[in-house]
């Protein structure tokens, strides 16, 4: 079993830039892969979905790409036309003010777009260093979700061990069952018809009410979902959607035990495999 929830950090630093890679990743019902990345290495973001999406199934997964520069070349250039413009409007307020300070360089430099910047980055150069640091987080992140998936296997293993011995104790009283409604319509027979009793209309009825009060179909079932359960944590390495849905054909079953029996010690067990299947329904939230 692999988990949803995973986490790793990772972290570069180089003569141009240091870089760090944080992966995060949280339950979902499908697989939601959030990118954020420097603007500059966007062209990249494809690529980067296809790593994370070949690795994971499902769930929620952020991915934090951060780059801080250092000693980046950089052009800049004078907007000469802002410039013009700035100025004749300053000296257009200070005329119309009758103020006689003109505008100077430090005034002029701080306006919007008087000067471009451009950094000389080479998207390539940079990814030549993020692709294996996110090649070494995502290496982190599947080791995380496993040993925590491996610990909720863990876990739902043992509930379902569980399930399958109150389903044992429960299978103990089916011929208590059976023998109580034979019991029980013989008698009615005998009150009503003294010693001329119709074994064949016994039978009948008796067939009737085993028909509609015994549970071993419900027992037979639910011991083929649970050993498909088994087996799919066995065979299946993203059981998560398999297992949710046997999850419900279990629950089906318990409860119609629990609704057809009349036997204390049979709907004490019931209450304790719905309580058990609740448990493993919330871990299964966790898994692929």
């Amino acid at each position: 079993m692999v988990s949803m929830t995973g986490y790793a950090y990772c972290e570069k630093a180089g003569q141009d830039f240091s870089a760090s890679l944080e992966l995060k990743g949280y339950n979902n019902r499908y697989l939601e892969i959030n990118v954020n990345l420097p603007p500059w290495l966007s062209v990249y973001e494809s690529k980067i979905r296809e790593k994370i999406s070949s690795y994971c199934g499902r769930g929620k997964v952020d991915v934090y790409i951060r780059v801080r520069e250092h000693n980046v070349p950089v052009n800049i250039t004078v907007n000469k036309n802002a410039v013009r413009s700035y100025f004749n409007a300053m000296n257009e307020i200070a005329k119309e003010l009758g103020i006689k300070e003109k505008p100077g360089l430090k005034e002029l430099l701080q306006m919007e777009s008087v000067l471009e910047i451009e950094k000389n980055r080479d998207s390539e150069h940079y990814w030549q260093d993020v692709q294996p640091l996110l090649d070494e987080a995502v290496q982190v992140f599947c080791r995380e979700r496993e040993r925590e998936g491996k610990h909720t296997e863990n876990d739902i293993l043992s509930n379902l061990e569980k399930i399958e011995k109150s389903l044992e104790m429960i299978n103990t009283f089916v011929p208590v069952v059976e023998q109580d409604l034979k019991d029980n319509i013989r008698t009615r027979f005998a009150d009503l018809l003294g010693s001329q009793i119709d074994e064949n209309r016994i039978l009948t009825e008796t067939a009737s009410l085993l028909l509609k009060y015994t549970i071993s179909e419900e027992i037979s079932r639910l011991s083929s979902h649970l050993s498909e359960f088994r087996k799919e944590t066995e065979e299946n390495p993203r059981p998560g959607k398999k297992l949710d849905f046997l999850c419900q054909e279990i629950n089906r079953e318990i409860n119609t035990i629990g609704s057809k029996s009349a036997i204390i010690e049979v709907n004490s067990e019931v209450v304790k495999m719905k309580e058990t299947l609740e448990n493993i329904r919330e871990q299964l939230r966790n898994i692929e």
